[in-house]
C-alpha cells in the first residue's frame, strides 16, 4: 500500500512498509498422486465475471468459488493441510517475525551506467570530454566484449526478493503487515510474502 514510519518506545523512527496482505483463497490442491508434487495454488483479490475469460471462469466455478484476479502456485511439504476454499490470513505471520518479500522492481528505464551501477564519472571541468559516459570496455586483444560487462542498459523491472525483513504491526482485522524497510515495487504492485 505504501511506506511511512513508526515510532518505538524509546523514540526513534523507523520506516516501515505497509502490506495489504490477503485475505487469499485457496483455489486449487496439487498432490503427488495426480501432479507428480505437492502444492496449493492461491487467488487474490475478486475479479469481476465479465472481466474473467471462460477457461477461467470455469476453473472457478467446478470449485464454487468466485473469480479471483491473481493466481499464484506454492509448493508445500503437506497438501493435506490445505482444502479448496480454506482462506489463508494474516493470522499466519506473528509479530518480530523475519520474512522475505518477492516482487517486481521499478522499471527505470534506459539508464547509464552513474545511475545503474554507481560508476565514478569523469572530471567535470572545462576540456573534458568524458564526463557520465563508461570508458573502456575491456581488453582489446580479446577483439570482443566479454559477457557479464558493465554497461548502459534497461534497468529495474525485474523479479526482486528481499529477505531478513522484520514484522513490526499485524492488524488483523483490516488484513495488514507492517514490515520494517522498503520491499520492491511501486505502492498497488502485487508481492508475495514467504518466512524467511
Amino acid at each position: 500500500m505504501g511506506m511511512t514510519r513508526i515510532f518505538t518506545e524509546d523514540g526513534r523512527a523507523v520506516p516501515v512498509t505497509v502490506i495489504k496482505a490477503g485475505p487469499c483463497t485457496v483455489v486449487q490442491r496439487k498432490t503427488v498422486g495426480t501432479d507428480g508434487y505437492s502444492a496449493i495454488q492461491v487467488g487474490f483479490k475478486e475479479a469481476k465475471r465479465s472481466r474473467t475469460n471462460s477457461p477461467m471462469t470455469g476453473h472457478f466455478e467446478s470449485r464454487n468459488l468466485a473469480p479471483l484476479k491473481h493466481l499464484r502456485e506454492f509448493r508445500v511439504a503437506d497438501d493435506e493441510e490445505f482444502e479448496v476454499g480454506q482462506e489463508l490470513t494474516v493470522e499466519l505471520f506473528e509479530r518480530g517475525q523475519s520474512v522475505s518479500v518477492t516482487g517486481t522492481s521499478k522499471g527505470r528505464g534506459f539508464a547509464g551506467v552513474i545511475k545503474r551501477y554507481g560508476f565514478k564519472g569523469g572530471p567535470a571541468s572545462h576540456g573534458s570530454k568524458v564526463h557520465r559516459a563508461p570508458m573502456s570496455a575491456g581488453a582489446t586483444d580479446a577483439a570482443r566484449v566479454f559477457p557479464g560487462q558493465r554497461m548502459p542498459g534497461h534497468m529495474g523491472n525485474k523479479i526482486a526478493t528481499v529477505k531478513g525483513l522484520e514484522l513490526v504491526e499485524i492488524d488483523r482485522d483490516n488484513h495488514l503487515l507492517v514490515v520494517k524497510g522498503a520491499v520492491p515495487g511501486p505502492p498497488g504492485s502485487l508481492v508475495i510474502i514467504g518466512p524467511q
